[in-house]
């Protein structure tokens, strides 16, 4: 009997941007020039050597693809169109292949969407982060709100399906300079948004200014209060809280971003790309090399340009599902988490914490599922850190 084909998303990371935003943790680099052909052959180069490790292992079958960055809307169409023609060729698909770009207004021109349309993406993520002119010069964009909402517009007229992402709870953000600009938002959405709240990380120009006390969030009762306003002027609009930051119409759900939460089978190339993978019948964690040009470089000698490759024990991979799973809405499954997993749910969590949870109602519980109440997803991170074993 032939092996039911192990479901798979391939992420294509695409390092460079044109500059280098203040919040931003990402593994992003700017570039005077950008070696487009280097760049073009390495991705090609570690795609198949990645197919033919994982396809003498077992049987893959392509659900999703998804180009991320950096700005993967600075690639060449014609590299975008020759990463999609390989995967396919590598890798069996299923019929509808979600294929999406990420993209930034500021690298909009007509025939460039529709050169990437003609290539076979068939889903844009914008990154649009306001619709307020001063927050997004002090978000270190380099678009203005006139050009996001005529990229919006393009897209919709090119792509089957449209995302794009906003970032809440940024300094002096109010509850109504923020309902105002999410509904002029959700006016523009087509069937999915990401709605991030800001946070600091470490390394990036805001980390540095606030700890120096010059940016200053919004307190925690103001920022949980935006995050309730949030699900439900989406709600309104039709877009459901199917994960903790991102909102679709009933059908419209990020498969690709799916994949993650589900704690299912991906893989990551380009530069500090990250994988989960089962081979052989274990799950590995890997990761490639971080830098852009030791990447290449190390593509261009040994065929890949992995850095680090870990297998997962029990514990791991239950910590890491526990993590990715709660923030969904529809919660984690509890036979696909012992199937993945090899381990029970409920032993790896802490009872008397659980039960505590149950019953202040952050969390419910049937035989076949755990989920985040409304209550327990706003202090989610919190909970995470005590439940989980």
């Amino acid at each position: 009997m032939a092996h039911q084909p192990l479901p798979l998303s391939l992420y294509i990371h695409w390092p460079f941007c044109l500059a280098k935003c203040p919040y931003c943790d990402f593994n992003s680099h700017v570039r005077e020039t950008i070696p487009q052909e280097r760049f073009a052959n390495a991705l090609r180069a570690e795609l198949a050597h990645e197919a033919a490790r994982l396809t003498q292992d077992a049987p893959r079958q392509l659900v999703s693809i998804f180009f991320g960055g950096g700005t993967p809307s600075l690639m060449r169409p014609k590299t975008v169109h020759h990463l999609i023609e390989d995967a396919r060729r590598l890798f069996p698909s299923v019929n509808d292949l979600e294929i999406t770009l990420e993209a930034n207004p500021t690298s909009v021109e007509a025939d460039r969407f529709r050169a990437f349309a003609e290539a076979g993406v068939n889903r844009l993520s914008l990154g649009v982060q306001s619709l307020d002119e001063t927050d997004l010069a002090a978000l270190g964009r380099q678009h203005s709100a006139r050009q996001a909402i005529a990229a919006l517009e393009l897209g919709r007229s090119i792509f089957p399906r449209l995302s794009f992402d906003l970032i809440y709870a940024r300094p002096g953000q109010t509850e109504e300079k923020w309902r105002a600009e999410l509904r002029q938002a959700l006016a523009l959405a087509a069937d999915h948004l990401s709605l991030y709240q800001l946070t600091i990380e470490p390394g990036t120009k805001f980390e540095a200014q606030h700890r120096r006390g010059s940016l200053v969030l919004p307190e925690d009762d103001l920022a949980a209060s935006l995050y309730t306003m949030t699900r439900d002027e989406a709600a309104r609009f039709g877009l459901r809280d199917y994960e903790i930051s991102n909102y679709a119409i009933p059908g419209a759900e990020s498969r690709h971003n799916l994949t993650y939460w589900h704690y299912d089978d991906y893989l990551g190339i380009g530069p500090g790309a990250h994988s989960r993978l089962t081979f052989r019948g274990q799950l590995h964690a890997t990761r490639r090399h971080r830098a852009p040009e030791p990447w290449a470089e190390r593509v261009e000698t040994h065929g890949h340009g992995t850095k680090d490759d870990e297998t997962l024990s029990p514990d791991m991979k239950a910590h890491e599902a526990l993590l990715m799973g709660l923030r969904l809405r529809e919660g984690i499954n509890a036979a696909h988490f012992s199937r993945r997993t090899g381990l029970p749910l409920r032993d790896c969590l802490d009872p008397v914490i659980l039960e505590a949870c149950l019953e202040e109602g952050y969390l419910e519980q049937d035989a076949q599922t755990l989920r985040a109440t409304d209550e327990g997803r706003l202090r989610l991170e919190a909970l995470l850190g005590q439940l989980v074993l």
